[in-house]
């Protein structure tokens, strides 16, 4: 049973977030801003918040602000993102009402949290998945070990997502606690239309879960029967989930009535399991408060929190000078460093440069750790990508996942958060599409939305690119779809030099860094990639991100006569541009941009002038493609200089690569097709 300063507590903390929920609806104008409240939560929200210490991690979902005020956060911080004010410490103006982040010293760290239903559940487990491997390499110490804690509403269990959390926590046995607030409301869709079972029963399927149910208005209840699962977590370092019942009283969102689609009846059956009335005739019962005590403490929180917000709504707006800030943290990666071409030293194929760069990697530094689809000791990654890893480091800093492409990417996020470094692969580019939810919502917003006290540092590989009959699923690329999304670092290697050294760039660097790896330069079968293959860089090389190169220079005197065309390029349309100029007597530039972002446009822009004609080529379909946008970008910025229109080539616009081998030569360009393209702008 709770003590009396717990009760009085609680109460208090109830009715500054009655109060709050009443003077935002009596301020509609002002709280302009879609937003939610805790009302009907706030027993299991205010027990959990109490019962959190400064160790452990927290996802709060978009209703928690009462869990927010348990943990100690003040009112007015919350009312600052309400309102989206300069000084709102969790986003800075940028980010919904209680969708917070924290890193202060005596409270639960909070990730980045979004918005998308029911995605914190990947970050959180891969929290708790760092925390596990931080305490089994003993990389740090703790007064009390941490656990991760994730809350969700019912709705948001039916997500394909979530279930992927909880296989992964089941299978690993991670130390998390998943808190599920049934209100049975998913906006305007019931509970019975929405899932065939709720969350304790659906949980019951994953083996090693702990499970209860509880009364979430309850608040004696709550705190005991929450106490013992965070001990239980905390202690067993097992994986738990607590579903707790409770009524929705307030709108589902500020934008979203709930007048509009419940009926009198079902708002009433609510207001009737209200948790402040329970608790006020709890304390009353106990001979712990008097209903006069009790009148007087809601009177002062409403004038406290009137306080509060009158100072939230005369705080200063922005400056939109700050718009830009935070979308990448600083790398310390800024020059090339390193040997590049050691003496004495053989040709590597790309695939063993990328594999020592990991390896020298995970030798230096114990906070790397690598896993994805088929990586562990049995094959060491489809590719042979990752063979031997395993055995030299072990299955708990290189193993497999299942397919679960949204769980492999998403993960990093959390792992990051508690200060691992992990690398991750996803096995084709074509596969990369169910992780985009996460790529998207998590990793590519954290730094910008958390006003860069969250960062995500991973490096993500990709093998990507056809190399003969891999068919429709195996041979796609993804480059132009990735650039969409801004806050990630893209990187597309040509050759086994450049291969190692962007990876070692990618790990020192602070920022999410994609490794896309053609699996046609992997091994240099393919005729005309002998080039790929290279002098091994030393173990100090270092390439930075965002630098690109004069792979093959044109003629002097060609440039001078205005004879020549400057080929823009990357990945293997290095090697089809390289072997069609063959053809051409010293009138062909080769430039390898490296990098799809951070991209080297003062490069491209002075090469372009110097030259007059250009070609920008891609392995990818090529309407509305990355290359496109980037003919654009040059067409603007050497329109002067230009002898002739930019010119363009990729691969034909269909749906996807064909199995037939000479289907897709027929879609995908070669180095014959670029030299009879070369030709035409040389005589245009």
């Amino acid at each position: 049973m709770i003590s009396k300063e717990q009760g009085l507590k609680a109460y208090r903390l109830m009715m500054s977030a009655k109060a709050m929920a009443n003077i935002y609806e009596a301020n509609r104008p002002l709280c302009k801003y879609v937003h939610s409240t805790s009302r009907g939560h706030e027993a299991i929200q205010i027990a959990t918040g109490m019962l959190l210490k400064k160790e452990d991690y927290v996802s709060p979902y978009y209703r928690d602000e009462s869990m927010m005020l348990g943990m100690g956060f003040r009112p007015y911080e919350m009312m600052l993102q309400l309102l989206a004010k300069a000084d709102d410490p969790f986003t800075g103006g940028r980010a919904y009402y209680n969708h917070p982040n924290s890193r202060r010293e005596q409270f639960p760290k909070i990730i980045h949290q979004s918005s998308a239903t029911g995605m914190q559940a990947i970050p959180t487990t891969g929290v708790a998945q760092g925390i596990k491997y931080i305490l089994e390499h003993q990389l740090q110490d703790f007064d009390k070990a941490p656990i991760a804690l994730c809350s969700l509403g019912d709705g948001s269990v039916t997500e394909g997502e979530v279930s992927e959390a909880f296989q992964f926590a089941a299978l690993h046995q991670l130390p998390i606690l998943f808190l599920i607030q049934d209100n049975e409301w998913g906006i305007s869709v019931s509970s019975d239309e929405a899932r065939s079972m709720d969350a304790y029963e659906y949980i019951g399927g994953f083996k090693g879960f702990q499970r209860m149910r509880i009364d979430g208005t309850n608040f004696d209840e709550c705190y005991t029967q929450m106490e013992y699962a965070i001990d239980w977590v905390r202690s067993e370092r097992k994986p738990f989930l607590m579903h707790a019942k409770v009524p929705l009283n307030g709108h589902h969102t500020s934008g979203v009535r709930k007048e509009w689609y419940r009926t009198e009846e079902d708002l009433a059956k609510h207001l009737k399991d209200d948790p402040a009335p329970k608790l006020f005739q709890f304390l009353v019962d106990k001979k712990w408060a008097t209903e006069t005590e009790l009148a007087a403490i809601e009177e002062e929180e409403f004038e406290f929190i009137t306080r509060e917000f009158e100072a939230a709504v005369a705080a200063a707006e922005p400056d939109p000078n700050t718009v830009s800030d935070h979308v990448f943290l600083p790398t310390p990666i800024t020059t090339e460093v390193g040997t590049r071409q050691p003496a004495g030293k053989e040709k590597v194929v790309m695939v063993d440069a990328a594999l020592h760069a990991v390896e020298e990697i995970m030798h230096a530094h114990p906070e790397a750790l690598f896993y994805g689809q088929d990586v562990g000791g049995r094959i060491g990654g489809v590719f042979r990508e990752a063979a031997t890893l395993a055995q030299k480091f072990g299955d708990k800093r290189v193993f497999n996942t299942a397919i679960q492409e949204a769980y492999i990417i998403g993960s990093t996020a959390g792992m990051s958060a508690v200060g691992l470094k992990p690398i991750v692969e996803v096995q084709f580019a074509d596969y990369i599409y169910p992780a985009l939810n996460q790529l998207v919502t998590e990793i590519s917003k954290t730094a910008y939305l958390s006003c860069g006290k969250f960062n995500v540092s991973c490096i993500i590989r990709v093998p990507i690119g056809a190399y003969g009959g891999g068919g429709p699923y195996h041979s796609g690329s993804v480059e132009s779809t990735l650039a969409t999304f801004k806050g990630i670092k893209i990187a597309y290697p040509s050759n086994a030099a450049d291969m190692k050294g962007l990876m070692k760039a990618a790990y020192y660097d602070p920022n999410p860094v994609i490794m896309l790896e053609h699996k046609g330069l992997y091994w240099s079968k393919v005729p005309g990639t002998e080039d790929a293959k290279t002098i091994e860089p030393a173990a100090d090389y270092i390439l930075p991100l965002g630098k690109g190169c004069v792979s093959l220079a044109a003629d002097d005197t060609c440039v001078e006569n205005g004879d020549s065309v400057c080929v823009i390029t990357y990945g293997m349309g290095v090697h089809w541009a390289t072997q069609a100029a063959k053809d051409f007597d010293g009138q062909i530039e080769v430039i390898d941009i490296r990098t799809i972002y951070p991209l080297d446009e003062d490069l491209i822009y002075s090469r372009v002038k110097k030259h007059g004609k250009c070609l920008v080529l891609t392995e990818e379909q090529l309407n509305n493609s990355f290359c496109e946008a980037l003919a654009g970008r040059i067409a603007q910025h050497c329109f002067t200089a230009l002898d002739a229109p930019v010119f363009t080539m990729g691969a034909l616009n269909l749906p996807a690569v064909p199995m037939n081998i000479h289907l897709e030569a027929a879609m995908l360009p070669n180095a014959q097709k670029v030299s009879e393209q070369l030709a035409r702008i040389l005589n245009y």
